[in-house]
């Protein structure tokens, strides 16, 4: 009877444990210099290898030539070990047996030598499971176990472990194993199995596991029965009830071409689909294809498409109709390709610089030049205009003096030209303000803004000249903007 690939391939040594190089290295070395603790923990995610190196651990502390980090694998203690019946390797699940009665009956074992090695280990898994009380109950002989008991704990959730258990072992994290490693196994493994196989499919099928190795392998193991020996892309995603790979380049290629009555079939034809895995697999390809250097997937077309996708992912949570989902998130797809890129902004910005600029010179050059921008003229009035109701929301005596007071000249290189009338009261009011006058200008008319102030001059009709030093204060307020 053939076994499952997880158990089949279960590493037995060192060397074959993959993406745990830290960890490997680590451990190899206080075999090595016999610098052992009394007590481990291995923490990671499920399928990461933490039981697989715990045993294997285990084998090394006890093989006849050890402590080794090369066990020898013929001796009685390395076949036992690696059959599982070794009688001083005691592996105990704490997910059914967690209460302090049976932390009790490990107690009482770790009072006896061992039978046959010079250890006596015990395994832990799920080892967060354990009650509060059976954690304090193993405190103590965690703490000072007899010299040849050795502790070696397993978890998925440190952060439930008492910060006291913690305190009394050493830590081993076992990162995620990367896709690239993962691949490389399964590759490997179906060569010894000569099973054919498409490398797309097994991408697949690495990134349905979720950085599980054991929960890819047994993917993998069901992949091989529904494909009848012959891995391939297609066959791998209908296992899965994933788009096929030439359906998600379909629908990219749809949304590029803006073509809105396919896109229309598409969204019919993927309602056989959860519409959250159609969502996980597009931002999927979008990745593949960003990293690919895909000079149709730019930087900030993927962002946007990211963006977009991210964010149905939260309709999804409110109940939202799976294909009303799905054409939001395809024509929204559709609408961001007809959002200007940045460089031809800048470049539509440059242009209309230098348009004004022309002007600029044109009309320095002939007097009846100036009324070919008298576009650029109006903006500016505009402008003037929007400052005046700004001041008005902001103080209703300070926007209507400064309405009655101070007329727009022109904007000119970066520089605003006003003119003031003001006078008595109204002049006072306006240099008390100054400041705020002066930020609502660089609010309005940009922040690196100029402030030219001169005094108006009066007519036959105007009121009498005003006192000197109302016209002190003009020419002082004046010289304040000038400055700022």
């Amino acid at each position: 009877m053939s076994q499952v690939l997880a158990l089949k391939y279960r590493p037995s040594s060192f060397d074959k444990l993959i993406g745990q190089d830290a960890i490997v290295t680590t451990l190899s070395s206080a075999l090595s210099q016999n610098r052992l603790s009394h007590a481990y923990l291995f923490s990671g995610l499920r399928g990461s290898g933490k039981t697989s190196t715990a045993r294997i651990f285990a084998k090394a502390l006890v093989c006849d030539q050890g402590p080794t980090n090369n066990p020898c694998e013929v001796c009685e203690n390395c076949k036992s070990a690696n059959e599982n019946r070794h009688i001083d390797i005691i592996e105990m699940d704490a997910a059914s047996s967690r209460k302090i009665d049976d932390i009790r009956d490990l107690i009482e074992h770790t009072k006896y030598k061992p039978s046959i090695a010079r250890f006596k280990i015990f395994i832990i898994d799920e080892v967060h499971m354990l009650t509060r009380e059976a954690f304090n109950a193993l405190l103590k002989t965690l703490e000072e176990p007899p010299e040849y008991v050795k502790f070696i704990l397993a978890t998925t959730d440190p952060l439930k472990l008492p910060a006291t258990i913690l305190s009394r072992t050493q830590h081993f994290r076992f990162k995620q194993i990367s896709k690239s490693d993962t691949v490389k196994h399964l590759e490997h493994i179906l060569n010894l199995e000569g099973i054919k196989y498409d490398t797309a499919a097994l991408e697949i099928i690495t990134r349905a596991g979720g950085g599980s190795l054991r929960d890819t392998l047994t993917l993998l193991d069901q992949a091989i029965i529904f494909s009848k020996g012959d891995l391939s892309p297609s066959s791998v995603a209908s296992m899965l009830g994933l788009l096929d790979p030439a359906k998600l380049d379909e629908i990219y290629e749809t949304i590029l071409n803006k073509d809105r009555k396919k896109t229309l079939t598409l969204i019919k034809e993927l309602e056989m689909y959860e519409c959250e895995t159609v969502i996980d697999e597009m931002i999927a390809y979008l990745k593949d294809r960003y990293f690919e250097q895909d000079a149709t997937y730019s930087t900030m077309l993927c962002e946007r498409f990211f963006r977009i996708l991210s964010e149905a992912k939260g309709l999804l949570f409110l109940n939202a109709e799976n294909s009303f989902v799905l054409s939001l998130v395809f024509f929204k797809m559709i609408e961001a390709l007809n959002i200007k890129k940045v460089d031809d902004m800048i470049a539509a910005l440059e242009s209309e610089k230098f348009d004004i600029a022309e002007l600029k010179q044109e009309s320095a050059k002939s007097p009846a030049a100036v009324v070919a921008a008298p576009s650029v003229q109006k903006s500016d009035e505009a402008k003037f205009r929007t400052l005046v109701d700004k001041l008005s929301d902001r103080n209703m005596e300070l926007g209507e003096c400064f309405k009655g007071s101070v007329d727009f000249v022109e904007f000119k290189e970066g520089t605003l030209h006003l003119a003031s009338r003001a006078q008595n009261e109204c002049q006072k009011l306006l240099r008390q303000n100054s400041a705020i006058i002066k930020h609502f200008i660089k609010d309005v008319f940009g922040f690196e803004t100029q402030l030219s102030m001169t005094q108006a001059e009066k007519s036959e009709e105007s009121e009498p000249a005003e006192h000197p030093f109302v016209k002190k204060a003009v020419e002082l307020f004046a010289g304040e903007s000038a400055k700022e």
